[in-house]
């Protein structure tokens, strides 16, 4: 499997390049920022991006989606509850910052995303956002703002909940195995197992 992670932008977002060893074909998660970084890593490894998926519309994780899309040509996908660019809320406070991309494929609860021989089911995990996603395979998850290394995401913006989030996470993330490498929206990786006994918001100790 091809793996890069990036850390993009003045909120350091975790922007993921992830592709087939066998046919170069990948995936651009979350290209928050810096897009001739996340650009140049596609040429020199001459990679075709076939899909960019966005795991919620907040601007930090989309601010370079409209170059990386016009580079690669790829397809843009984003959960439909945020699918309408006016039902982003921070972008749409944010509305000088990210440039509009329309997404191309509106993503549910239960999807896969096939890229090649890898194989990804989106998790719907809202709360951060209305339509927060996740995405599962291969041993691994991409969490967006769900859930962080012994943090969880914040719940302080219009649109947000934290009880939604919580359940989200427990019912969607905690159940997937422990050994599970957990990739998020922002900081290190983790583990499904590690965080059900040490984040503080998930085992009642905060």
């Amino acid at each position: 499997m091809i793996f890069k992670t990036f850390e993009v932008g003045p909120y350091q977002t975790n922007c993921y390049i992830v592709g087939s060893d066998t046919s170069k074909n990948a995936m651009v998660i979350d290209p928050g920022d810096q897009a001739n970084l996340i650009i140049s890593f596609i040429k020199k490894h001459d990679l075709k991006v076939s899909l960019i998926v966005i795991t919620h519309s907040h601007f930090d994780h989309t601010g370079a989606l409209k170059e990386v899309k016009e580079a690669t040509g790829a397809r843009v996908a984003i959960h439909e509850a945020e699918a309408d660019g006016a039902k982003g809320i921070i972008a749409g406070l944010m509305a000088g910052i990210q440039k509009a991309v329309k997404p191309d494929l509106v993503l549910k609860d239960g999807d896969t995303i096939d890229i090649d021989d890898l194989h990804f089911k989106v998790l719907h995990t809202p709360g951060h956002s209305p339509g927060g996603i996740s995405l599962y395979g291969h041993g691994m998850v991409f969490t967006g703002d769900a859930l962080f290394n012994m943090g969880i995401g914040r719940t302080d913006f219009p649109g947000c909940s934290h009880a939604r989030l919580i359940e989200s996470i427990k019912s969607k993330l905690l159940s997937l195995p422990d050994d599970t490498l957990v990739y998020p929206g922002h900081g290190p990786e983790s583990s499904i197992g590690y965080e059900k006994q040490r984040n503080p918001f998930l085992n009642g100790t905060f």
